[in-house]
């Protein structure tokens, strides 16, 4: 009996061992899920205030994409701001950052990240204001632009009518000058809504419209953003005189590059006085980023296609082959947008590499 009863309450100890170890792996898988939930993507996208998720952490900028959805911008554009608006907020992220470290304590950053913000509203509309700066540079205060002109600027359009009728290029040569042409206007035109921002800027702080801080009115600032307009003015004059001789000389045989984007960055690392190897090194960075833009507008010309044909096919009212079509557009418009926001991180990356090197060799 007894022998009977050591035997039941070794075997109720044992039992009891198991329940608790169960119990144990229980509480701890349970709890593995719960900090999944807590750390998920989905929990942690940011959402409104009913529950439908964000396409921007920072409430300003998820407000302008809302707005640029409402103003119907095309397809391309709107892939073109969202890759923007990804490029400031993460600048904006970064720059908290350094605010609570206390690395930013003149200012100059929050002053550089307000303009480039400005820019993004004035460059696609949302500025408030009506746009008054066509594609006119000191040179240009007395053009008209009539109908028929390619680029809004008498100078470019002379240039690209010569080149048209020179028979020196061929169909794929005339595509690429195209190119570059057409990013000379872009650039002309962030140019101007860069110098009307500063312009308007300083003019509010001579009104004392706004506070110090706001106005960014400390000196060095104040200097650093003309530097900035002295040297974009520098950039297109440089650029144009480019056009001008490919339009006169065509293109020469020893060409490193075709993108108009990769080309402004091999003429920077040209100029900016940086060694044989090191120019090598860039040389073939400068390969791979060329094939990412030529992938980015690829994916630029497939969207508008399907754009197109979603129009047509929603003219239709077949509800589902407009499901599928809208569905295809989605999905090449969300990777022409992480294309687009990849494509102009790199080359923001690129571009700050060539100028510290640079100014890195002036300096020694």
């Amino acid at each position: 009996m007894c022998c009977l009863a050591s035997i039941s309450y070794s075997t109720v100890c044992l039992l009891f061992k198991k329940m608790k170890l169960t119990c144990l792996v229980v509480a701890l898988c349970f709890g593995v899920g719960v900090m999944a939930g807590k750390y998920s993507r989905d929990v942690n996208e940011p959402k409104s205030s009913d529950g439908q998720k964000l396409e921007f952490r920072i409430a300003k900028l998820d407000q302008v994409w809302n707005k640029a959805n409402r103003m119907q911008l095309s397809p391309v554009r709107q892939s073109e701001l969202h890759s923007d608006l990804k490029i400031q907020e993460k600048d904006e992220l970064q720059w908290k950052k350094l605010k609570v470290e206390g690395l930013d304590e003149n200012g100059e950053k929050e002053a550089q990240l307000r303009r480039n913000f400005n820019v993004i509203l004035a460059k696609y509309g949302m500025d408030g204001k009506r746009d008054t700066r066509s594609l006119e540079s000191n040179h240009l205060k007395d053009h008209d632009i009539k109908e028929g002109d390619t680029f809004e600027d008498p100078r470019l359009d002379k240039l690209w009518n010569k080149a048209k009728s020179s028979g020196k290029f061929s169909s794929e040569e005339m595509m690429s000058l195209k190119r570059e042409f057409q990013h000379h206007k872009d650039k002309t035109h962030e140019y101007n809504i860069l110098m009307d921002t500063i312009s308007r800027t300083e003019e509010e702080i001579h009104k004392n419209e706004i506070s110090a801080l706001e106005g960014d009115t400390k000196e060095h600032v104040l200097h650093q953003k003309h530097s900035d307009l002295k040297q974009k003015m520098s950039d297109l004059n440089q650029g144009f005189e480019r056009l001008r001789k490919i339009s006169r000389e065509g293109f020469s045989t020893d060409s490193e590059f075709r993108e108009p984007r990769v080309i402004e960055l091999w003429e920077a690392a040209k100029r900016a006085n940086l060694s044989d190897n090191e120019l090598d090194s860039l040389k073939e960075e400068l390969r791979h980023f060329e094939t990412k833009v030529e992938k980015h507008s690829h994916y630029q010309e497939q969207l508008e296609l399907s754009h197109q044909k979603l129009q047509h096919v929603e003219s239709l009212g077949d509800k589902e082959h407009i499901k599928r079509n809208q569905e295809k557009y989605n999905t090449i418009a969300e990777k022409t947008r992480e294309m687009g926001y990849k494509m102009k991180k790199h080359m923001q990356d690129l571009s700050n590499k060539i100028s510290r090197e640079g100014l890195e060799h002036n300096e020694l």
